[in-house]
């Protein structure tokens, strides 16, 4: 299997999350089930069957989240040699050749991307055509509304 690339900032996060789903989610999941079952009939008890149905939710996504991350390649951004150019994890200053709008991207994994959040998938469209162009070239996006010119302003590797 290959491995999936992911920021630091990224992998740290995952790792925070299924430490809470770990020592404490679960803990109260587990909880709320024995609560549930002393009750009484498993049956017809509602507060068992959501239990139940968050400790399944839990585990599905602690199990998702080990996955992700033993199958990642975590990247540190700051020790890559770039020269310049726009590579996995650098944060790209952006202007729209034809509008003048600017704007910040940081280029990540796919988990990652929120586009609201300036964080965009080094798979998605904005991302392949930014990936390997140094500073001051201009990348072609296909975009729904047709071809998009983007300037590369400046290249951060933060």
């Amino acid at each position: 299997m290959s491995k999936h690339p992911l920021t630091l900032r990224g992998a740290d996060k995952l790792r925070e999350e299924l430490r809470v789903l770990k020592s404490e989610t679960r803990p109260r999941v587990i909880a709320a089930i024995a609560e549930a079952r002393a009750h009484g009939d498993l049956k017809e008890n509602a507060e068992y069957i959501a239990a139940r149905e968050q400790q399944s939710f839990t585990e599905g996504r602690i199990a998702e989240i080990e996955s992700k991350l033993s199958l990642s390649q975590v990247i540190d951004v700051t020790t890559l040699q770039a020269n310049g150019k726009v590579v996995f994890g650098a944060t790209v200053e952006l202007a729209d050749v034809n509008t003048g709008d600017e704007f910040k991207y940081q280029i990540v994994g796919e988990d990652e991307a929120d586009s609201k959040h300036g964080l965009v998938s080094y798979s998605s469209p904005i991302g392949r055509a930014l990936i390997g162009k140094p500073e001051g070239d201009i990348a072609q996006v296909q975009a729904p509304g047709g071809i998009r010119e983007l300037e590369i302003i400046k290249v951060h590797y933060i």
